[in-house]
């Protein structure tokens, strides 16, 4: 019986000398849980960044989108070009090549309505006077209905525009509508080397007695 009690005994103490070591649940708690928060910030930190980027790719793309849409959108709503600009401008032919007043005299008859290019690139018509010299003012050939070029009718004496039927008297001034505008004017000068110059017509519109409408 002796002997089975210190059996027992030696074999208890054997079992708790392999036991493992109690652990403070408290402890281990503090220790991990500044680390689980350095982390999770880390983390946090990251997608965040990562965020800020996104938004600012999708900000930027929605108004690259937009700009583009909305540019040609106001664009429909500005009359077309008008013939202003500031300082003088050359007239040019079909080819680009600036005209001389002269040479283009020359070639010439009394009454032609020829176009050139005038102030920012619309065709404008210089008008040959009756005397043979050059009228003082260009006429652009922008209709002011929807934009089409007019062309001059020499046999009906006025400016007729074929998409809707406008029509122009000689000076430019509206003799039928749709067109809510007469044409616009330009100044005609020439430079030393004799050559055709376009500038603003700024001051009042003769046909009208009004402000230019183009300025």
């Amino acid at each position: 019986m002796k002997l089975l009690s210190l059996l027992s005994a030696t074999l208890i103490g054997s079992s708790a000398a392999f036991a493992p070591a109690r652990v403070n649940v408290q402890q281990r708690s503090t220790a991990v849980a500044p680390a689980s928060m350095a982390a999770a910030e880390g983390e946090y930190y990251i997608d965040q960044e990562r965020r800020n980027l996104m938004n600012l790719i999708l900000v930027g793309s929605a108004a690259v989108t937009v700009g583009g849409l909305a540019v040609p959108y106001i664009l429909f709503f500005v009359p077309p070009g008008a013939g202003g600009g500031s300082g003088g401008t050359p007239a040019k032919d079909a080819l680009g090549n600036e005209i001389l007043e002269k040479e283009y005299l020359a070639i010439k008859k009394p009454g032609d309505h020829s176009l050139a290019q005038g102030l920012k690139g619309d065709a404008t018509y210089l008008i040959v006077k009756a005397d043979g010299t050059l009228e003082n003012y260009g006429l652009n050939a922008v209709c002011t209905h929807l934009g089409c070029v007019v062309p001059w009718s020499a046999a009906n004496n006025k400016f007729m525009c074929p998409c809707h039927g406008s029509q122009y008297a000689p000076t430019g001034a509206v003799v039928r509508g749709p067109a809510p505008l007469p044409l616009a004017l330009a100044h005609i000068d020439t430079d030393e080397k004799g050559t055709i110059v376009f500038s603003t017509w700024s001051e009042t519109d003769f046909r009208t007695e009004g402000k230019p409408w183009w300025t």
